[in-house]
């Protein structure tokens, strides 16, 4: 008897559609939550009927949208006709946000909630966290597999095959193990700064503060050094090709840490006052900017990568 197999592309096209809409209907109650409070309405804190506020929560619900539109995107055919940089701008901000914060979910929110009520927030804020929590996570899991599942239908040279490859004339080898040497340096140095704050350490933090680093803090930079190591890895593992045979996991982990290290860093040199900062000043501008210049040059690296990539894979099936 012979039995019937669904054929992979098949089941590739299934898993897009399926997390494309499940994404765009999870990230549905965080925005309309984003929408409420940009007009002022059920506000979990005085403090966030600040004007300044108010623009965040306006800035955030746009996010959503643009969130819904990319998750629609990936599971419908007129996604793959869009521009290559309006699809892969956003995703790299949004992987990066989403995906540490995802692992992160179950000990943060409980977390968020308590230091909210210990700041005076009403009682029904816990109920409109619930469901930015759930949210955040239906995002974090469906976008990143409808994602997968987009890139491989349209990048293949992106998700999957061989780390290694032939050269071809022209190539930036060179440049990219030259850049991605010097940018692993760096990420190794703030992940160590970071895990040692994570750690206890208090050389970087003002002693009067020392009572401001609660387990938000001390989650965020841990998960900020861990992902900092993390690039630093994959970075020589994609421009040495030494270390796994697969492509897909070095990659990963470069894009995540970019994304991470650019999005997270550039919120916080917008807003400062967004949550508490127990390291001196200087500590703080230091580390903030060097993780946006980090996450960039690390971007920069990724489409070196991919471009020589791509024109050798090519080449290949050619």
């Amino acid at each position: 008897m012979k039995v019937m197999t669904e054929p992979p592309a098949s089941r590739l096209g299934k898993m897009r559609r399926i997390c494309g809409y499940g994404a765009a209907i999870a990230v549905t109650p965080y925005l309309l939550i984003k929408i409420v409070w940009t007009f002022g309405l059920f506000l979990p804190t005085e403090q966030m009927g600040d004007s300044s506020w108010r623009a965040i929560n306006a800035a955030t619900a746009v996010i959503a949208a643009v969130g819904i539109l990319l998750a629609m995107a990936f599971c419908r055919p007129w996604g793959e006709r869009l521009p290559a940089w309006l699809i892969a701008l956003p995703v790299w901000m949004g992987t990066g946000l989403l995906i540490p914060m995802l692992l992160l979910a179950p000990v943060l929110g409980p977390a968020a909630m308590t230091r909210d009520k210990e700041a005076g927030a009403a009682d029904f804020w816990a109920y409109e966290q619930i469901f930015v929590m759930i949210s955040l996570a239906g995002v974090g899991i469906c976008l990143p597999l409808a994602l997968a599942g987009y890139a491989k239908a349209r990048w293949p040279e992106a998700m999957g095959g061989p780390i290694d490859y032939a050269e071809l004339p022209g190539h930036t080898r060179q440049l990219q193990v030259s850049s991605a040497r010097l940018v692993a340096a760096g990420c190794i140095l703030l992940g160590v700064i970071k895990v040692f704050w994570a750690a206890g350490g208090t050389l970087g933090i003002d002693q009067a503060m020392l009572n401001h680093r609660d387990v938000w803090w001390h989650l965020l930079t841990l998960s900020t050094g861990v992902w900092a190591i993390a690039g630093a890895w994959g970075l020589m593992v994609m421009t040495s090709r030494r270390g796994t045979r697969r492509f897909l996991p070095p990659m990963a982990a470069v894009w995540i840490s970019s994304g991470m290290l650019f999005s997270y860093n550039l919120f916080s040199a917008i807003r400062p006052d967004s949550q508490y900062s127990p390291e001196y000043p200087l500590a703080r501008i230091l580390t903030t900017e060097a993780g946006i210049v980090l996450g960039v040059m690390m971007g920069m690296i990724i489409l070196l990568v991919l471009h020589d990539r791509r024109r050798a894979l090519r080449d290949i099936s050619i």
